[in-house]
């Protein structure tokens, strides 16, 4: 979702009074209203795996008479539906599976030629565009209230750990490590907020505990327009790649990101003040959720004396 902003910022360059809504999970309605081009959300009422023709057609007539143009960002047959349904003029997307008929404006990409997903997004728009990041809205009141709520203060500065990664272990660096560099900054006089879902509730407990119970945990705690909030007073932000990574570096907090399965020249963080941390081994990258060598060397050997001196560097003169 966040590299989809790419496509919405070329689609206003090119034509500023233009128009644009987002078919999206409800779930992300939160990212998508801290995004100045987006006018609203349409919730996706079908989930994840489901092809739901009767509800896609249902959703598609709906629509019809409301757009002349239609981008479809995932490469599935299914998700092509909807603006056929809606008998929306113009619908562009790249072919995937072998979507003709549902898309009239079918684009073929180079791979190879266009390593980043987001200017895969980008060329969608069409027109020549310059690339821009990013770049997600911070509610000043929204973030106070927040900061109330949770009891949280910014007398000392804020580093933010985000241990989390839903799509599998070889995406996590080890719990000791962010504990590890909890403890240093710690006493260096910073605070440490936990951030993830509730799902990461086991893993922001175990670094909690192994820095003696001294940091925050805010998993399962905040909605994602206040991770955003929260985010943007981060001192630094230490993150797997994840989605929480891609906020923090679209509300520009200075950030490091650990790559171990995943491949930085595909999603990196789109910012000037990310540093992303990568060992390039042989191995790597193998989008695996699991390391199928059992040994996790792409995180395990990213130590984190190395992550601290990459922090103390990054943020000399924050």
């Amino acid at each position: 979702m966040i590299m989809a902003q790419g496509l919405y910022r070329a689609l206003k360059a090119l034509n500023p009074a233009g128009v644009i809504d987002v078919l999206a999970p409800a779930w992300s309605a939160g990212i998508l209203a801290r995004m100045v081009e987006v006018r609203r959300v349409i919730p996706m009422p079908i989930g994840h795996g489901r092809f739901g023709w009767a509800e896609r057609r249902a959703l598609g007539q709906s629509l019809r008479g409301q757009y002349d143009r239609a981008i479809v960002l995932p490469n599935s047959w299914k998700s092509a539906l909807v603006p056929w349904f809606a008998r929306i003029p113009q619908r562009t997307g790249f072919v995937g599976e072998f979507r003709y008929g549902l898309l009239n404006n079918a684009r073929r990409l180079d791979k190879a030629a266009v390593p980043r997903l987001v200017d895969r997004y980008r060329l969608l728009a069409g027109g020549d565009t310059a690339p821009q990041d990013p770049c997600l809205t911070v509610d000043a009141v929204a973030q106070q209230a927040t900061l109330a709520r949770l009891g949280l203060s910014l007398d000392k500065p804020v580093l933010a750990l985000c241990p989390g990664a839903e799509y599998g272990p070889a995406k996590r660096w080890p719990a000791a490590y962010y504990a590890a560099v909890a403890r240093a900054k710690q006493a260096q006089g910073w605070q440490v907020w936990l951030f993830g879902s509730a799902m990461d509730a086991a893993v922001t407990a175990e670094i909690n505990t192994l820095a003696a119970g001294q940091c925050v945990d805010l998993a399962g705690q905040t909605a994602l327009t206040e991770v955003v909030d929260l985010l943007a007073v981060a001192r630094c932000v230490v993150s797997n790649d994840s989605g929480l990574m891609h906020l923090a570096a679209a509300v520009d907090a200075p950030l490091i990101a650990l790559y171990g399965s995943s491949d930085p020249s595909y999603t990196p963080p789109l910012s000037d003040r990310a540093r992303v941390l990568s060992l390039n081994l042989s191995c790597a990258p193998c989008f695996k959720r699991e390391c199928p060598l059992g040994h996790l060397d792409c995180l395990q050997q990213i130590k984190p004396e190395r992550v601290i001196a990459e922090m103390d560097t990054l943020t000399a003169y924050v």
